[in-house]
């Protein structure tokens, strides 16, 4: 029987994989998806579903969601993207990863049947996804888009919420280089007389949204219209959210960007407690205990002391306006070990960093990644100055040498070099 590895090795070599080798291997559309689910069962009709998209917080507010529900009782699946360790933390159910034995058995059935049509990696494990939860009997699945949304392989699915976090610069390649088209895409998962729930929208984004929404008699809720707290402190280990409807909220993912989630949240909330039952204490839970009920990782993810080392996936200009502030707070010497994938335009992103750290450029170990000597380069330009150390783990290692036991680490760019650095440390 084929083993686990060698069914992982599969599906890296033999599907396209956006996360490797980038937009060859996005395919826009749904028909793929579609026979594939077919040829599955459709079995993402057996349960509940909420959708989330967005450029940015869509990991956190999806792992959030999981928590509370989670914590009310009910059996949650979970699907997003990418993994930083494992490929298994992309499906978890109850915040357990699939089984080895799960993925060998889907690849399998996948393997024996005669399809008119050749999946990516995405396509499959998405389906991949639908399949194991409902062979768990989930109650509910949170599916987070991949990227974009309106052709994105999740948008097959019909979900009693769909939640859109945001719009900034990202992939603007597939999707468009204009916030308007962007905000299209991602328009694309409201469904007809399902309720939608926006984080941050102004302007014309926000009419984007809102003629999508009443063209299909969408209820839509802006959750930066509504006040959902008192008041809000960011501290380094919590926020606090005083005076919500579901009393005094302690949220573990920390920073002035997750005030934004909180709230995105907290409207989705307003709309799910019409299909769901969950208390006050089961919301308090969710906030608190998001990252050890649900396995998250790489928010702002504090991994050691003397220095103080920090790691966060955030890899867009949209997330990155919000690092630089925590950045400005972290103690000094500051060592910055980053790296980017080769099709991000980082020049909005390197002209925020801090002008006053040490910098070791490296590169992930994926064939999409930047080359340490170009990411240099274009640093140059912006003022910043440091080290070329290809290998990530070599580059913590000197950044943690040079900050010394009063300064300070930060790993980040590209989610790949953070999942390069935590693997490194298992």
């Amino acid at each position: 029987m084929i083993s686990y590895e060698d069914t992982v090795n599969y599906l890296y070599s033999c599907t396209p994989q956006f996360q490797m080798i980038g937009a060859a291997a996005y395919k826009p559309g749904l028909d793929t998806a579609r026979s594939l689910d077919n040829a599955f069962g459709s079995p993402h009709r057996r349960y509940k579903t909420i959708h989330i998209a967005g450029t940015n917080g869509k990991g956190s507010t999806a792992h959030t969601l999981a928590a509370i529900l989670q914590s009310a009782g009910y059996k949650v699946g979970l699907y997003t993207s990418p993994h930083l360790v494992d490929f298994r933390e992309r499906i978890r159910v109850n915040g357990e990863m699939i089984s080895r034995e799960g993925v060998v058995d889907f690849v399998n059935r996948y393997r024996s049947m005669t399809l008119d049509c050749e999946p990516s990696f995405f396509e499959l494990t998405t389906i991949m996804a639908f399949d194991w939860f409902a062979s768990q009997g989930v109650d509910v699945a949170v599916i987070e888009t991949g990227l974009g949304g309106r052709l994105d392989t999740t948008n097959i699915i019909s979900p009693i919420l769909s939640v859109i976090t945001n719009i900034s610069f990202d992939h603007v390649a597939q999707l468009g280089n204009s916030l308007q088209s962007i905000a299209t895409e991602k328009a694309g998962i409201i469904k007809p007389g399902v309720p939608v729930v926006i984080g941050e929208a102004e302007g014309e984004i926000a009419e984007i949204f809102a003629r999508k929404a009443q063209g299909g008699k969408s209820p839509i809720t802006f959750a930066c219209d509504n006040r959902y707290w008192d008041s809000a402190e960011v501290t380094a280990d919590a926020n606090i959210y005083t005076g919500t409807r579901w009393g005094n909220i302690e949220g573990v993912l920390t920073g002035e960007c997750q005030l934004r989630n909180a709230a995105t949240v907290m409207a989705a909330l307003d709309k799910l407690s019409e299909s769901f039952d969950f208390s006050d204490e089961n919301v308090r839970r969710g906030f608190a205990d998001v990252t050890v009920v649900t396995g998250l990782m790489g928010r702002w993810m504090k991994t050691g002391n003397l220095p103080l080392t920090v790691c966060d996936t955030g890899h867009n200009t949209g997330g990155w306006q919000y690092t630089q502030k925590r950045l400005s707070l972290m103690p000094r010497p500051l060592s910055m070990v980053i790296g980017f994938v080769s099709d991000k335009d980082v020049d909005h992103i390197l002209e925020v960093m801090p002008k006053d750290a040490r910098y070791y450029f490296t590169q992930a170990s994926i064939p999409r990644a930047m080359p340490a000597d170009i990411l240099a380069e274009k640093a140059r330009r912006f003022g910043l100055s440091g080290e070329v150390i290809a290998d990530v783990s070599a580059a913590v290692d000197q950044a943690r040498k040079a900050a010394g036991c009063t300064g300070s680490v930060f790993i980040g760019g590209s989610t790949f070099v953070v999942a390069d650095y935590l693997k490194s440390k298992n």
